[in-house]
């Protein structure tokens, strides 16, 4: 079965890679070595797939690879998951738009990661099994807190999913010419397969390889970019501040975002969520124990962080070289071809011709399907293990859970193909923004409580936990970007585009009202229960080891 599909997604990319790979409106010749580099990386994921298959029998086996994944391995799989296609991408075309502003947007996504390593980490593998439901249910009702976890995590994966559904047919119509909604489709079909027969341990290799591939290519970028300023990044600014329409406004903040209350919206998103998306908080389940945990967050930390540097160099490249003369043949009616999204894709054209184009081509597929591979997993044990296994049905067997996950991933593959025709012309940073903001307001806020207060109950977690979420979903939707831009209304109900500031600060203040009104005997029970869990949290008394592979 699995080399029957293989052949045939292999037959398709064949088929779609007959047009044209064309940057403009008139033809270009086929771009072989790109083609070449791509059907590569292709053949060596299904390879890993394959392998993963036959080692994948259990539902620990499915879900965190059976905890048998190293620190370092771990933590290169956390930046591979956390360096996604709005990550490489859509900050590199952020910055390319806007200068500073895009600067600051990439880091802000790394600010998350101390209070991951210093405050999670370790607790989150002494008390987890396969999500992050399974802490947050650890002394609180199992129906009530997973069904919340559940919708919680289904509501990030479906914005992140669509971030990277966006990315990955820009980058496919780029290279092979190919049509926007079959690029898509075909995402999502090479998705399914990689989930379905590997599961975690062919989603963590995959990742692995990936954040390898990405870290050396956008580095080689970065330094054919600063060799052509002679390694002055001085030289570099100035060449963008000559060649950027906006001048020299695009090294001073407020660019992008304006006003404080949208700056302090954002920032809160993007730290407070990176604790709560689920794709990631499912890495520390994959790890043998609470220390190397803690090493997976270091590792990730330091690649993470050396990533955000040089994808500035990137970024500010772009506009240098795409803006020049040399670049107008990647302009199509004044604006760039595929999108701003497309800008680092476009510049290693310039820089490495068709060869490095492919090589970049190939590693951007790959960071986009690691990365939906991470999340459709994720979606899957939301519905499977958290509904399914301990709320609809507690005594189904590993055989039933694994069966309806790789149903569900069949499903959420088709949804993150149909949003992501949707959403074809937003900016997949600004996306990823408003998912953090969602895993902000719903997950962190239950998670971080359930570790640390003493005084939660279900009561307050599951009242307080909804609010936070139905607040952040409806003030997304009746924000500028959903309610203007994509529902067509002549002015926004909710004004500001980011709404962690308000819906997160409604979390905490219902989750902590609920729970303090609750005089409940079963809140009295779940308070008694807080000395117990804190004992496991810290020393790893009773938590699982990991299995041999």
């Amino acid at each position: 079965m699995f080399k029957i599909l293989a052949l045939i997604t292999i037959f398709a990319l064949t088929a779609f890679a007959a047009g044209d790979a064309s940057f403009e409106a008139v033809k270009r010749d086929l771009n072989i070595p790109a083609i070449i580099m791509f059907f590569v990386f292709i053949v060596g994921t299904l390879g890993i797939t394959y392998w993963a298959a036959k080692k994948t029998k259990s539902a620990s086996d499915f879900y965190t690879a059976g905890g048998g994944i190293t620190g370092f391995q771990n933590g290169l799989a956390i930046a591979g998951d956390y360096m996604s296609a709005a990550a490489f991408l859509g900050v590199s075309g952020l910055i390319y738009l806007k200068g500073y502003d895009g600067v600051i947007y990439a880091v802000s996504f790394l600010v998350g990661w101390p209070i991951i390593l210093f405050f999670m980490a370790e607790k989150l593998r002494n008390l987890g099994k396969f999500t992050f439901a399974d802490i947050a249910a650890y002394r609180l009702g199992q129906k009530e807190i997973r069904t919340l976890a559940a919708f919680g995590s289904l509501s990030v994966v479906v914005l992140y999913l669509i971030a990277q559904m966006v990315g990955a047919g820009k980058l496919i119509q780029v290279l092979f010419g190919m049509e926007y909604e079959y690029a898509v489709v075909l995402v999502g079909i090479m998705m399914i397969i990689y989930v379905t027969f590997g599961g975690m341990l062919a989603t963590t290799w995959v990742q692995i390889i990936k954040a390898c591939l990405l870290l050396t290519g956008v580095s080689f970028m970065a330094i054919m970019v600063l060799w052509h300023f002679d390694f002055s990044f001085e030289s570099l600014a100035v060449k963008a501040v000559e060649n950027h329409s906006a001048g020299e406004s695009i090294l001073a903040p407020g660019g992008f975002i304006s006003d404080p209350i949208s700056a302090i919206s954002l920032g809160m998103a993007l730290m407070l969520g990176t604790a709560g998306l689920p794709h990631v908080l499912m890495r520390f389940f994959t790890v043998g124990n609470a220390k190397e945990a803690r090493k997976s967050v270091v590792y990730a930390t330091g690649f993470v962080g050396y990533f955000w540097i040089i994808i500035t160099v990137v970024g500010f490249g772009a506009i240098a070289f795409l803006n020049s003369a040399d670049g107008a043949q990647y302009f199509v009616d004044g604006k760039l071809f595929g999108g701003n999204n497309m800008a680092s894709i476009h510049l290693s054209h310039m820089l490495g011709g068709n060869a490095f184009l492919g090589f970049i081509s190939a590693v951007a597929f790959a960071t986009i399907l690691a990365v939906v591979s991470g999340l459709t997993l994720a979606g899957a044990s939301a519905i499977s293990h958290d509904i399914y296994a301990n709320v609809i049905n507690p005594n189904a067997t590993d055989e039933q859970v694994v069966r309806l996950s790789k149903i569900t991933v069949v499903v959420v593959g088709i949804v993150g193909v149909v949003l992501g025709i949707a959403f074809e012309s937003q900016n997949i940073a600004y996306m990823v923004g408003l998912a953090f903001g969602i895993a902000a307001s719903a997950n962190f806020p239950i998670l971080f409580l359930s570790i640390y207060w003493r005084g939660l109950t279900t009561r307050g977690a599951f009242i307080g936990g909804f609010i936070g979420l139905i607040t952040a979903v409806t003030l997304v939707i009746i924000g500028p970007i959903v309610w203007v831009q994509i529902l067509g209304n002549a002015e926004a109900i909710f004004p500001y585009k980011h709404p962690a500031l308000f819906s997160v600060t409604i979390a905490f203040l219902g989750i902590w009202f609920f729970s303090k009104t609750d005089n409940s005997q079963r809140g009295k029970d779940e308070k008694e229960m807080f000395r117990a869990q804190n004992v496991r949290a810290n020393t790893g008394i009773g938590s699982a080891g990991a299995v041999d592979h």
